[in-house]
């Protein structure tokens, strides 16, 4: 009986061991492009598959009672780790809406999986894209159309092309009073446009006011270059220039409502107020931290809009708190933002310790009205530090005489705090004499270095010759545009401070200012060329009004060579 036991439960075990395998062998899941599209757009269904087998494709006929296909296709790809081969399988298909509404894509079954049911909304297209336009043209879309000041705006620009484009730019709104953050990445699409076909690439911002009152989203504009069927050979074909631009959007930005209150203005479409790490059955000791981590999330909001986390002070413990977290994140239609914060909680006595209610205060403008975030309060049992407990007395027996361990116990108890202190004591003394010895050290090699300075003979600097005369000689040719004589009287001012300098091409190659090295440039071609540079006089005149500014102040000396110079200066 024990032996058929044992076999029944290894039977169990290996059955146990192979389903989970299968599980973890074989994973799918399916998700759309967008979730939001008009009617005449097209949305791709992607389905994938990851199995260690070869999966057939998801039956898609179960869609087309509400959609039209334009296609399917698959890709493969095959990995292989440990030896272990495994196997992905993307299929996407092109579905069009062929009603308003909101549409369930029911959940598909591959290689032995379901897929999640995804939702779908389709509207009515709006009244531009509903008119027959060019070849290219631009649309946006706000919603809503009079926001509360600071709540986010979703905006909307689609970019509407039936030609072939050979490049393009597509402006960022700009919107005067406002701060636009554009959000996820472009869809790209095609959609049916007064009976004709249309490339589209949409894009989603979130806009934020800043003061009520009238607020306008100046147009969108699209400049780019189309292929021309007219035109010359491929490499030759630069295209013809198109463009378009959006109408521009009116917002009525409406004040903050009175029924808001005086605290921090919110209004955002969803906030969560959570605090993880301590609740009601959390024990508690004196001078044990607790850690509470409070979490801000807001739907419509910037981490920069929400109020800062803060604990109040609380009877019974010591508050610590550590560096807040901030965060901005978006699902490509809202802005989410996140405010986190550690706390570090020490009690200080025994007994009973309340943590206080926290609370927000948001205008929830899904429903128009003031809502509340908050936590309720928290109240803990403080028990005495570990190893301080006292013990409960005896009862009192004149009888009873201690026993010779205890005594012993108590007696070394006394010693080891003794111990302790001393310990603190000598590591407080080894600090300050480290302290002084490098005191000490640094004094040392300060009083080294001055008596060094000291013992060094001060040598005068050479004086630097007059450069007046030669300044002068150089004006003056320049003034009546003699350039072989300015030439010469600059090369002879340079070799007042570089004697080594053998003509003006040296010399402009050791100048740190770039004016006076493009100006030497300048006379050297007026000198050996036909075409003199207007305003040379004067220009030469003004640049080298000042010194000659060398990459080094100091003068350096020629490199030694072997050989003889050729032209010997």
């Amino acid at each position: 009986m024990n032996a058929m036991t044992r076999h029944l439960g290894a039977l169990c075990a290996f059955a146990t061991l192979w389903i989970c395998a299968t599980a973890q062998a074989t994973s799918v899941r399916a998700w759309l492009d967008r979730n939001q599209m008009q009617l005449g757009e097209t949305v791709t269904l992607n389905v994938q598959v990851q199995s260690d087998t070869q999966a057939q494709a998801p039956d898609f006929s179960t869609l087309a009672g509400d959609f039209g296909m334009t296609g399917t296709q698959s890709s493969t790809s095959v990995n292989m780790v440990n030896g272990n081969t495994t196997s992905s399988v993307l299929w996407a298909v092109g579905l069009s809406p062929k009603h308003t509404g909101t549409f369930t894509i029911p959940a598909l079954s591959v290689a032995g999986q379901q897929t999640q049911p995804l939702t779908l909304v389709v509207s009515a297209p709006s009244a531009a894209a509903s008119q027959p336009g060019g070849d290219v043209f631009v649309e946006t879309q706000a919603d809503p159309l009079s926001p509360y000041v600071q709540q986010q705006v979703l905006l909307t620009v689609k970019l509407y092309f039936a030609v072939n484009l050979i490049d393009g730019n597509l402006d960022d709104p700009q919107v005067k009073g406002a701060v636009v953050r554009k959000l996820g990445q472009d869809s790209h699409y095609r959609a049916q446009v007064g009976g004709r076909s249309y490339n589209v690439v949409e894009r989603h911002y979130a806009l934020t006011p800043e003061s009520n009152g009238a607020l306008s989203v100046t147009p969108v504009v699209f400049r780019g270059h189309a292929t021309d069927a007219n035109g010359g050979g491929f490499f030759f074909n630069q295209g013809r220039a198109i463009g378009a631009q959006s109408p521009a959007i009116a917002l009525n930005v409406r004040p903050r409502p009175t029924a808001s209150g005086n605290g921090t203005w919110l209004p955002a479409r969803s906030m969560s107020l959570t605090a993880t790490g301590i609740d009601s059955t959390t024990s508690a000791q004196v001078g044990e931290p607790l850690t509470l981590t409070l979490r801000l999330e807001a739907q419509g909001l910037g981490f920069e809009q929400l109020p800062k986390l803060e604990l109040p002070k609380i009877d019974g413990a010591d508050i610590y708190p550590d560096k807040p977290v901030t965060q901005d994140k978006d699902d490509g239609q809202w802005l989410y933002g996140v405010r986190e914060r550690k706390f570090a909680i020490v009690p200080n006595r025994t007994g009973p310790l309340t943590l206080p209610p926290i609370s927000v205060g948001w205008w929830d403008t899904a429903h128009d009205g003031a809502q509340t975030a908050q936590l309720p309060a928290i109240t803990l049992t403080v028990q005495p530090a570990a190893g301080n407990a006292s013990a409960s007395p005896p009862a009192h027996d004149s009888q009873v005489t201690p026993a010779p361990a205890a005594l012993a116990t108590n007696a070394v108890a006394a010693p080891a705090v003794a111990d302790t202190t001393e310990l603190h004591l000598w590591r407080t003394l080894a600090f300050m004499a480290l302290a002084l010895w490098a005191v000490t050290l640094a004094a040392w090699i300060a009083w080294m270095l001055s008596q060094r300075r000291k013992s060094k003979p001060h040598v005068p600097a050479p004086a630097r010759p007059d450069a007046t005369p030669a300044r002068r000689a150089f004006t003056e040719a320049c003034q009546r545009e003699d350039w072989n004589s300015a030439a010469r009287a600059l090369l002879r001012w340079a070799r007042l401070q570089r004697p080594q300098l053998k003509n003006l091409g040296e010399l402009a190659s050791v100048l740190r200012n770039t004016e006076q090295a493009n100006a030497i440039v300048d006379l050297e071609r007026a000198r050996f060329g036909r075409n003199v540079v207007a305003g040379l006089s004067s220009r030469l005149t003004e640049v080298f009004r000042r010194d000659l500014q060398f990459m080094s102040d100091s003068p350096q000396k020629a490199p030694v060579s072997a050989l003889p110079e050729l032209y010997p200066s």
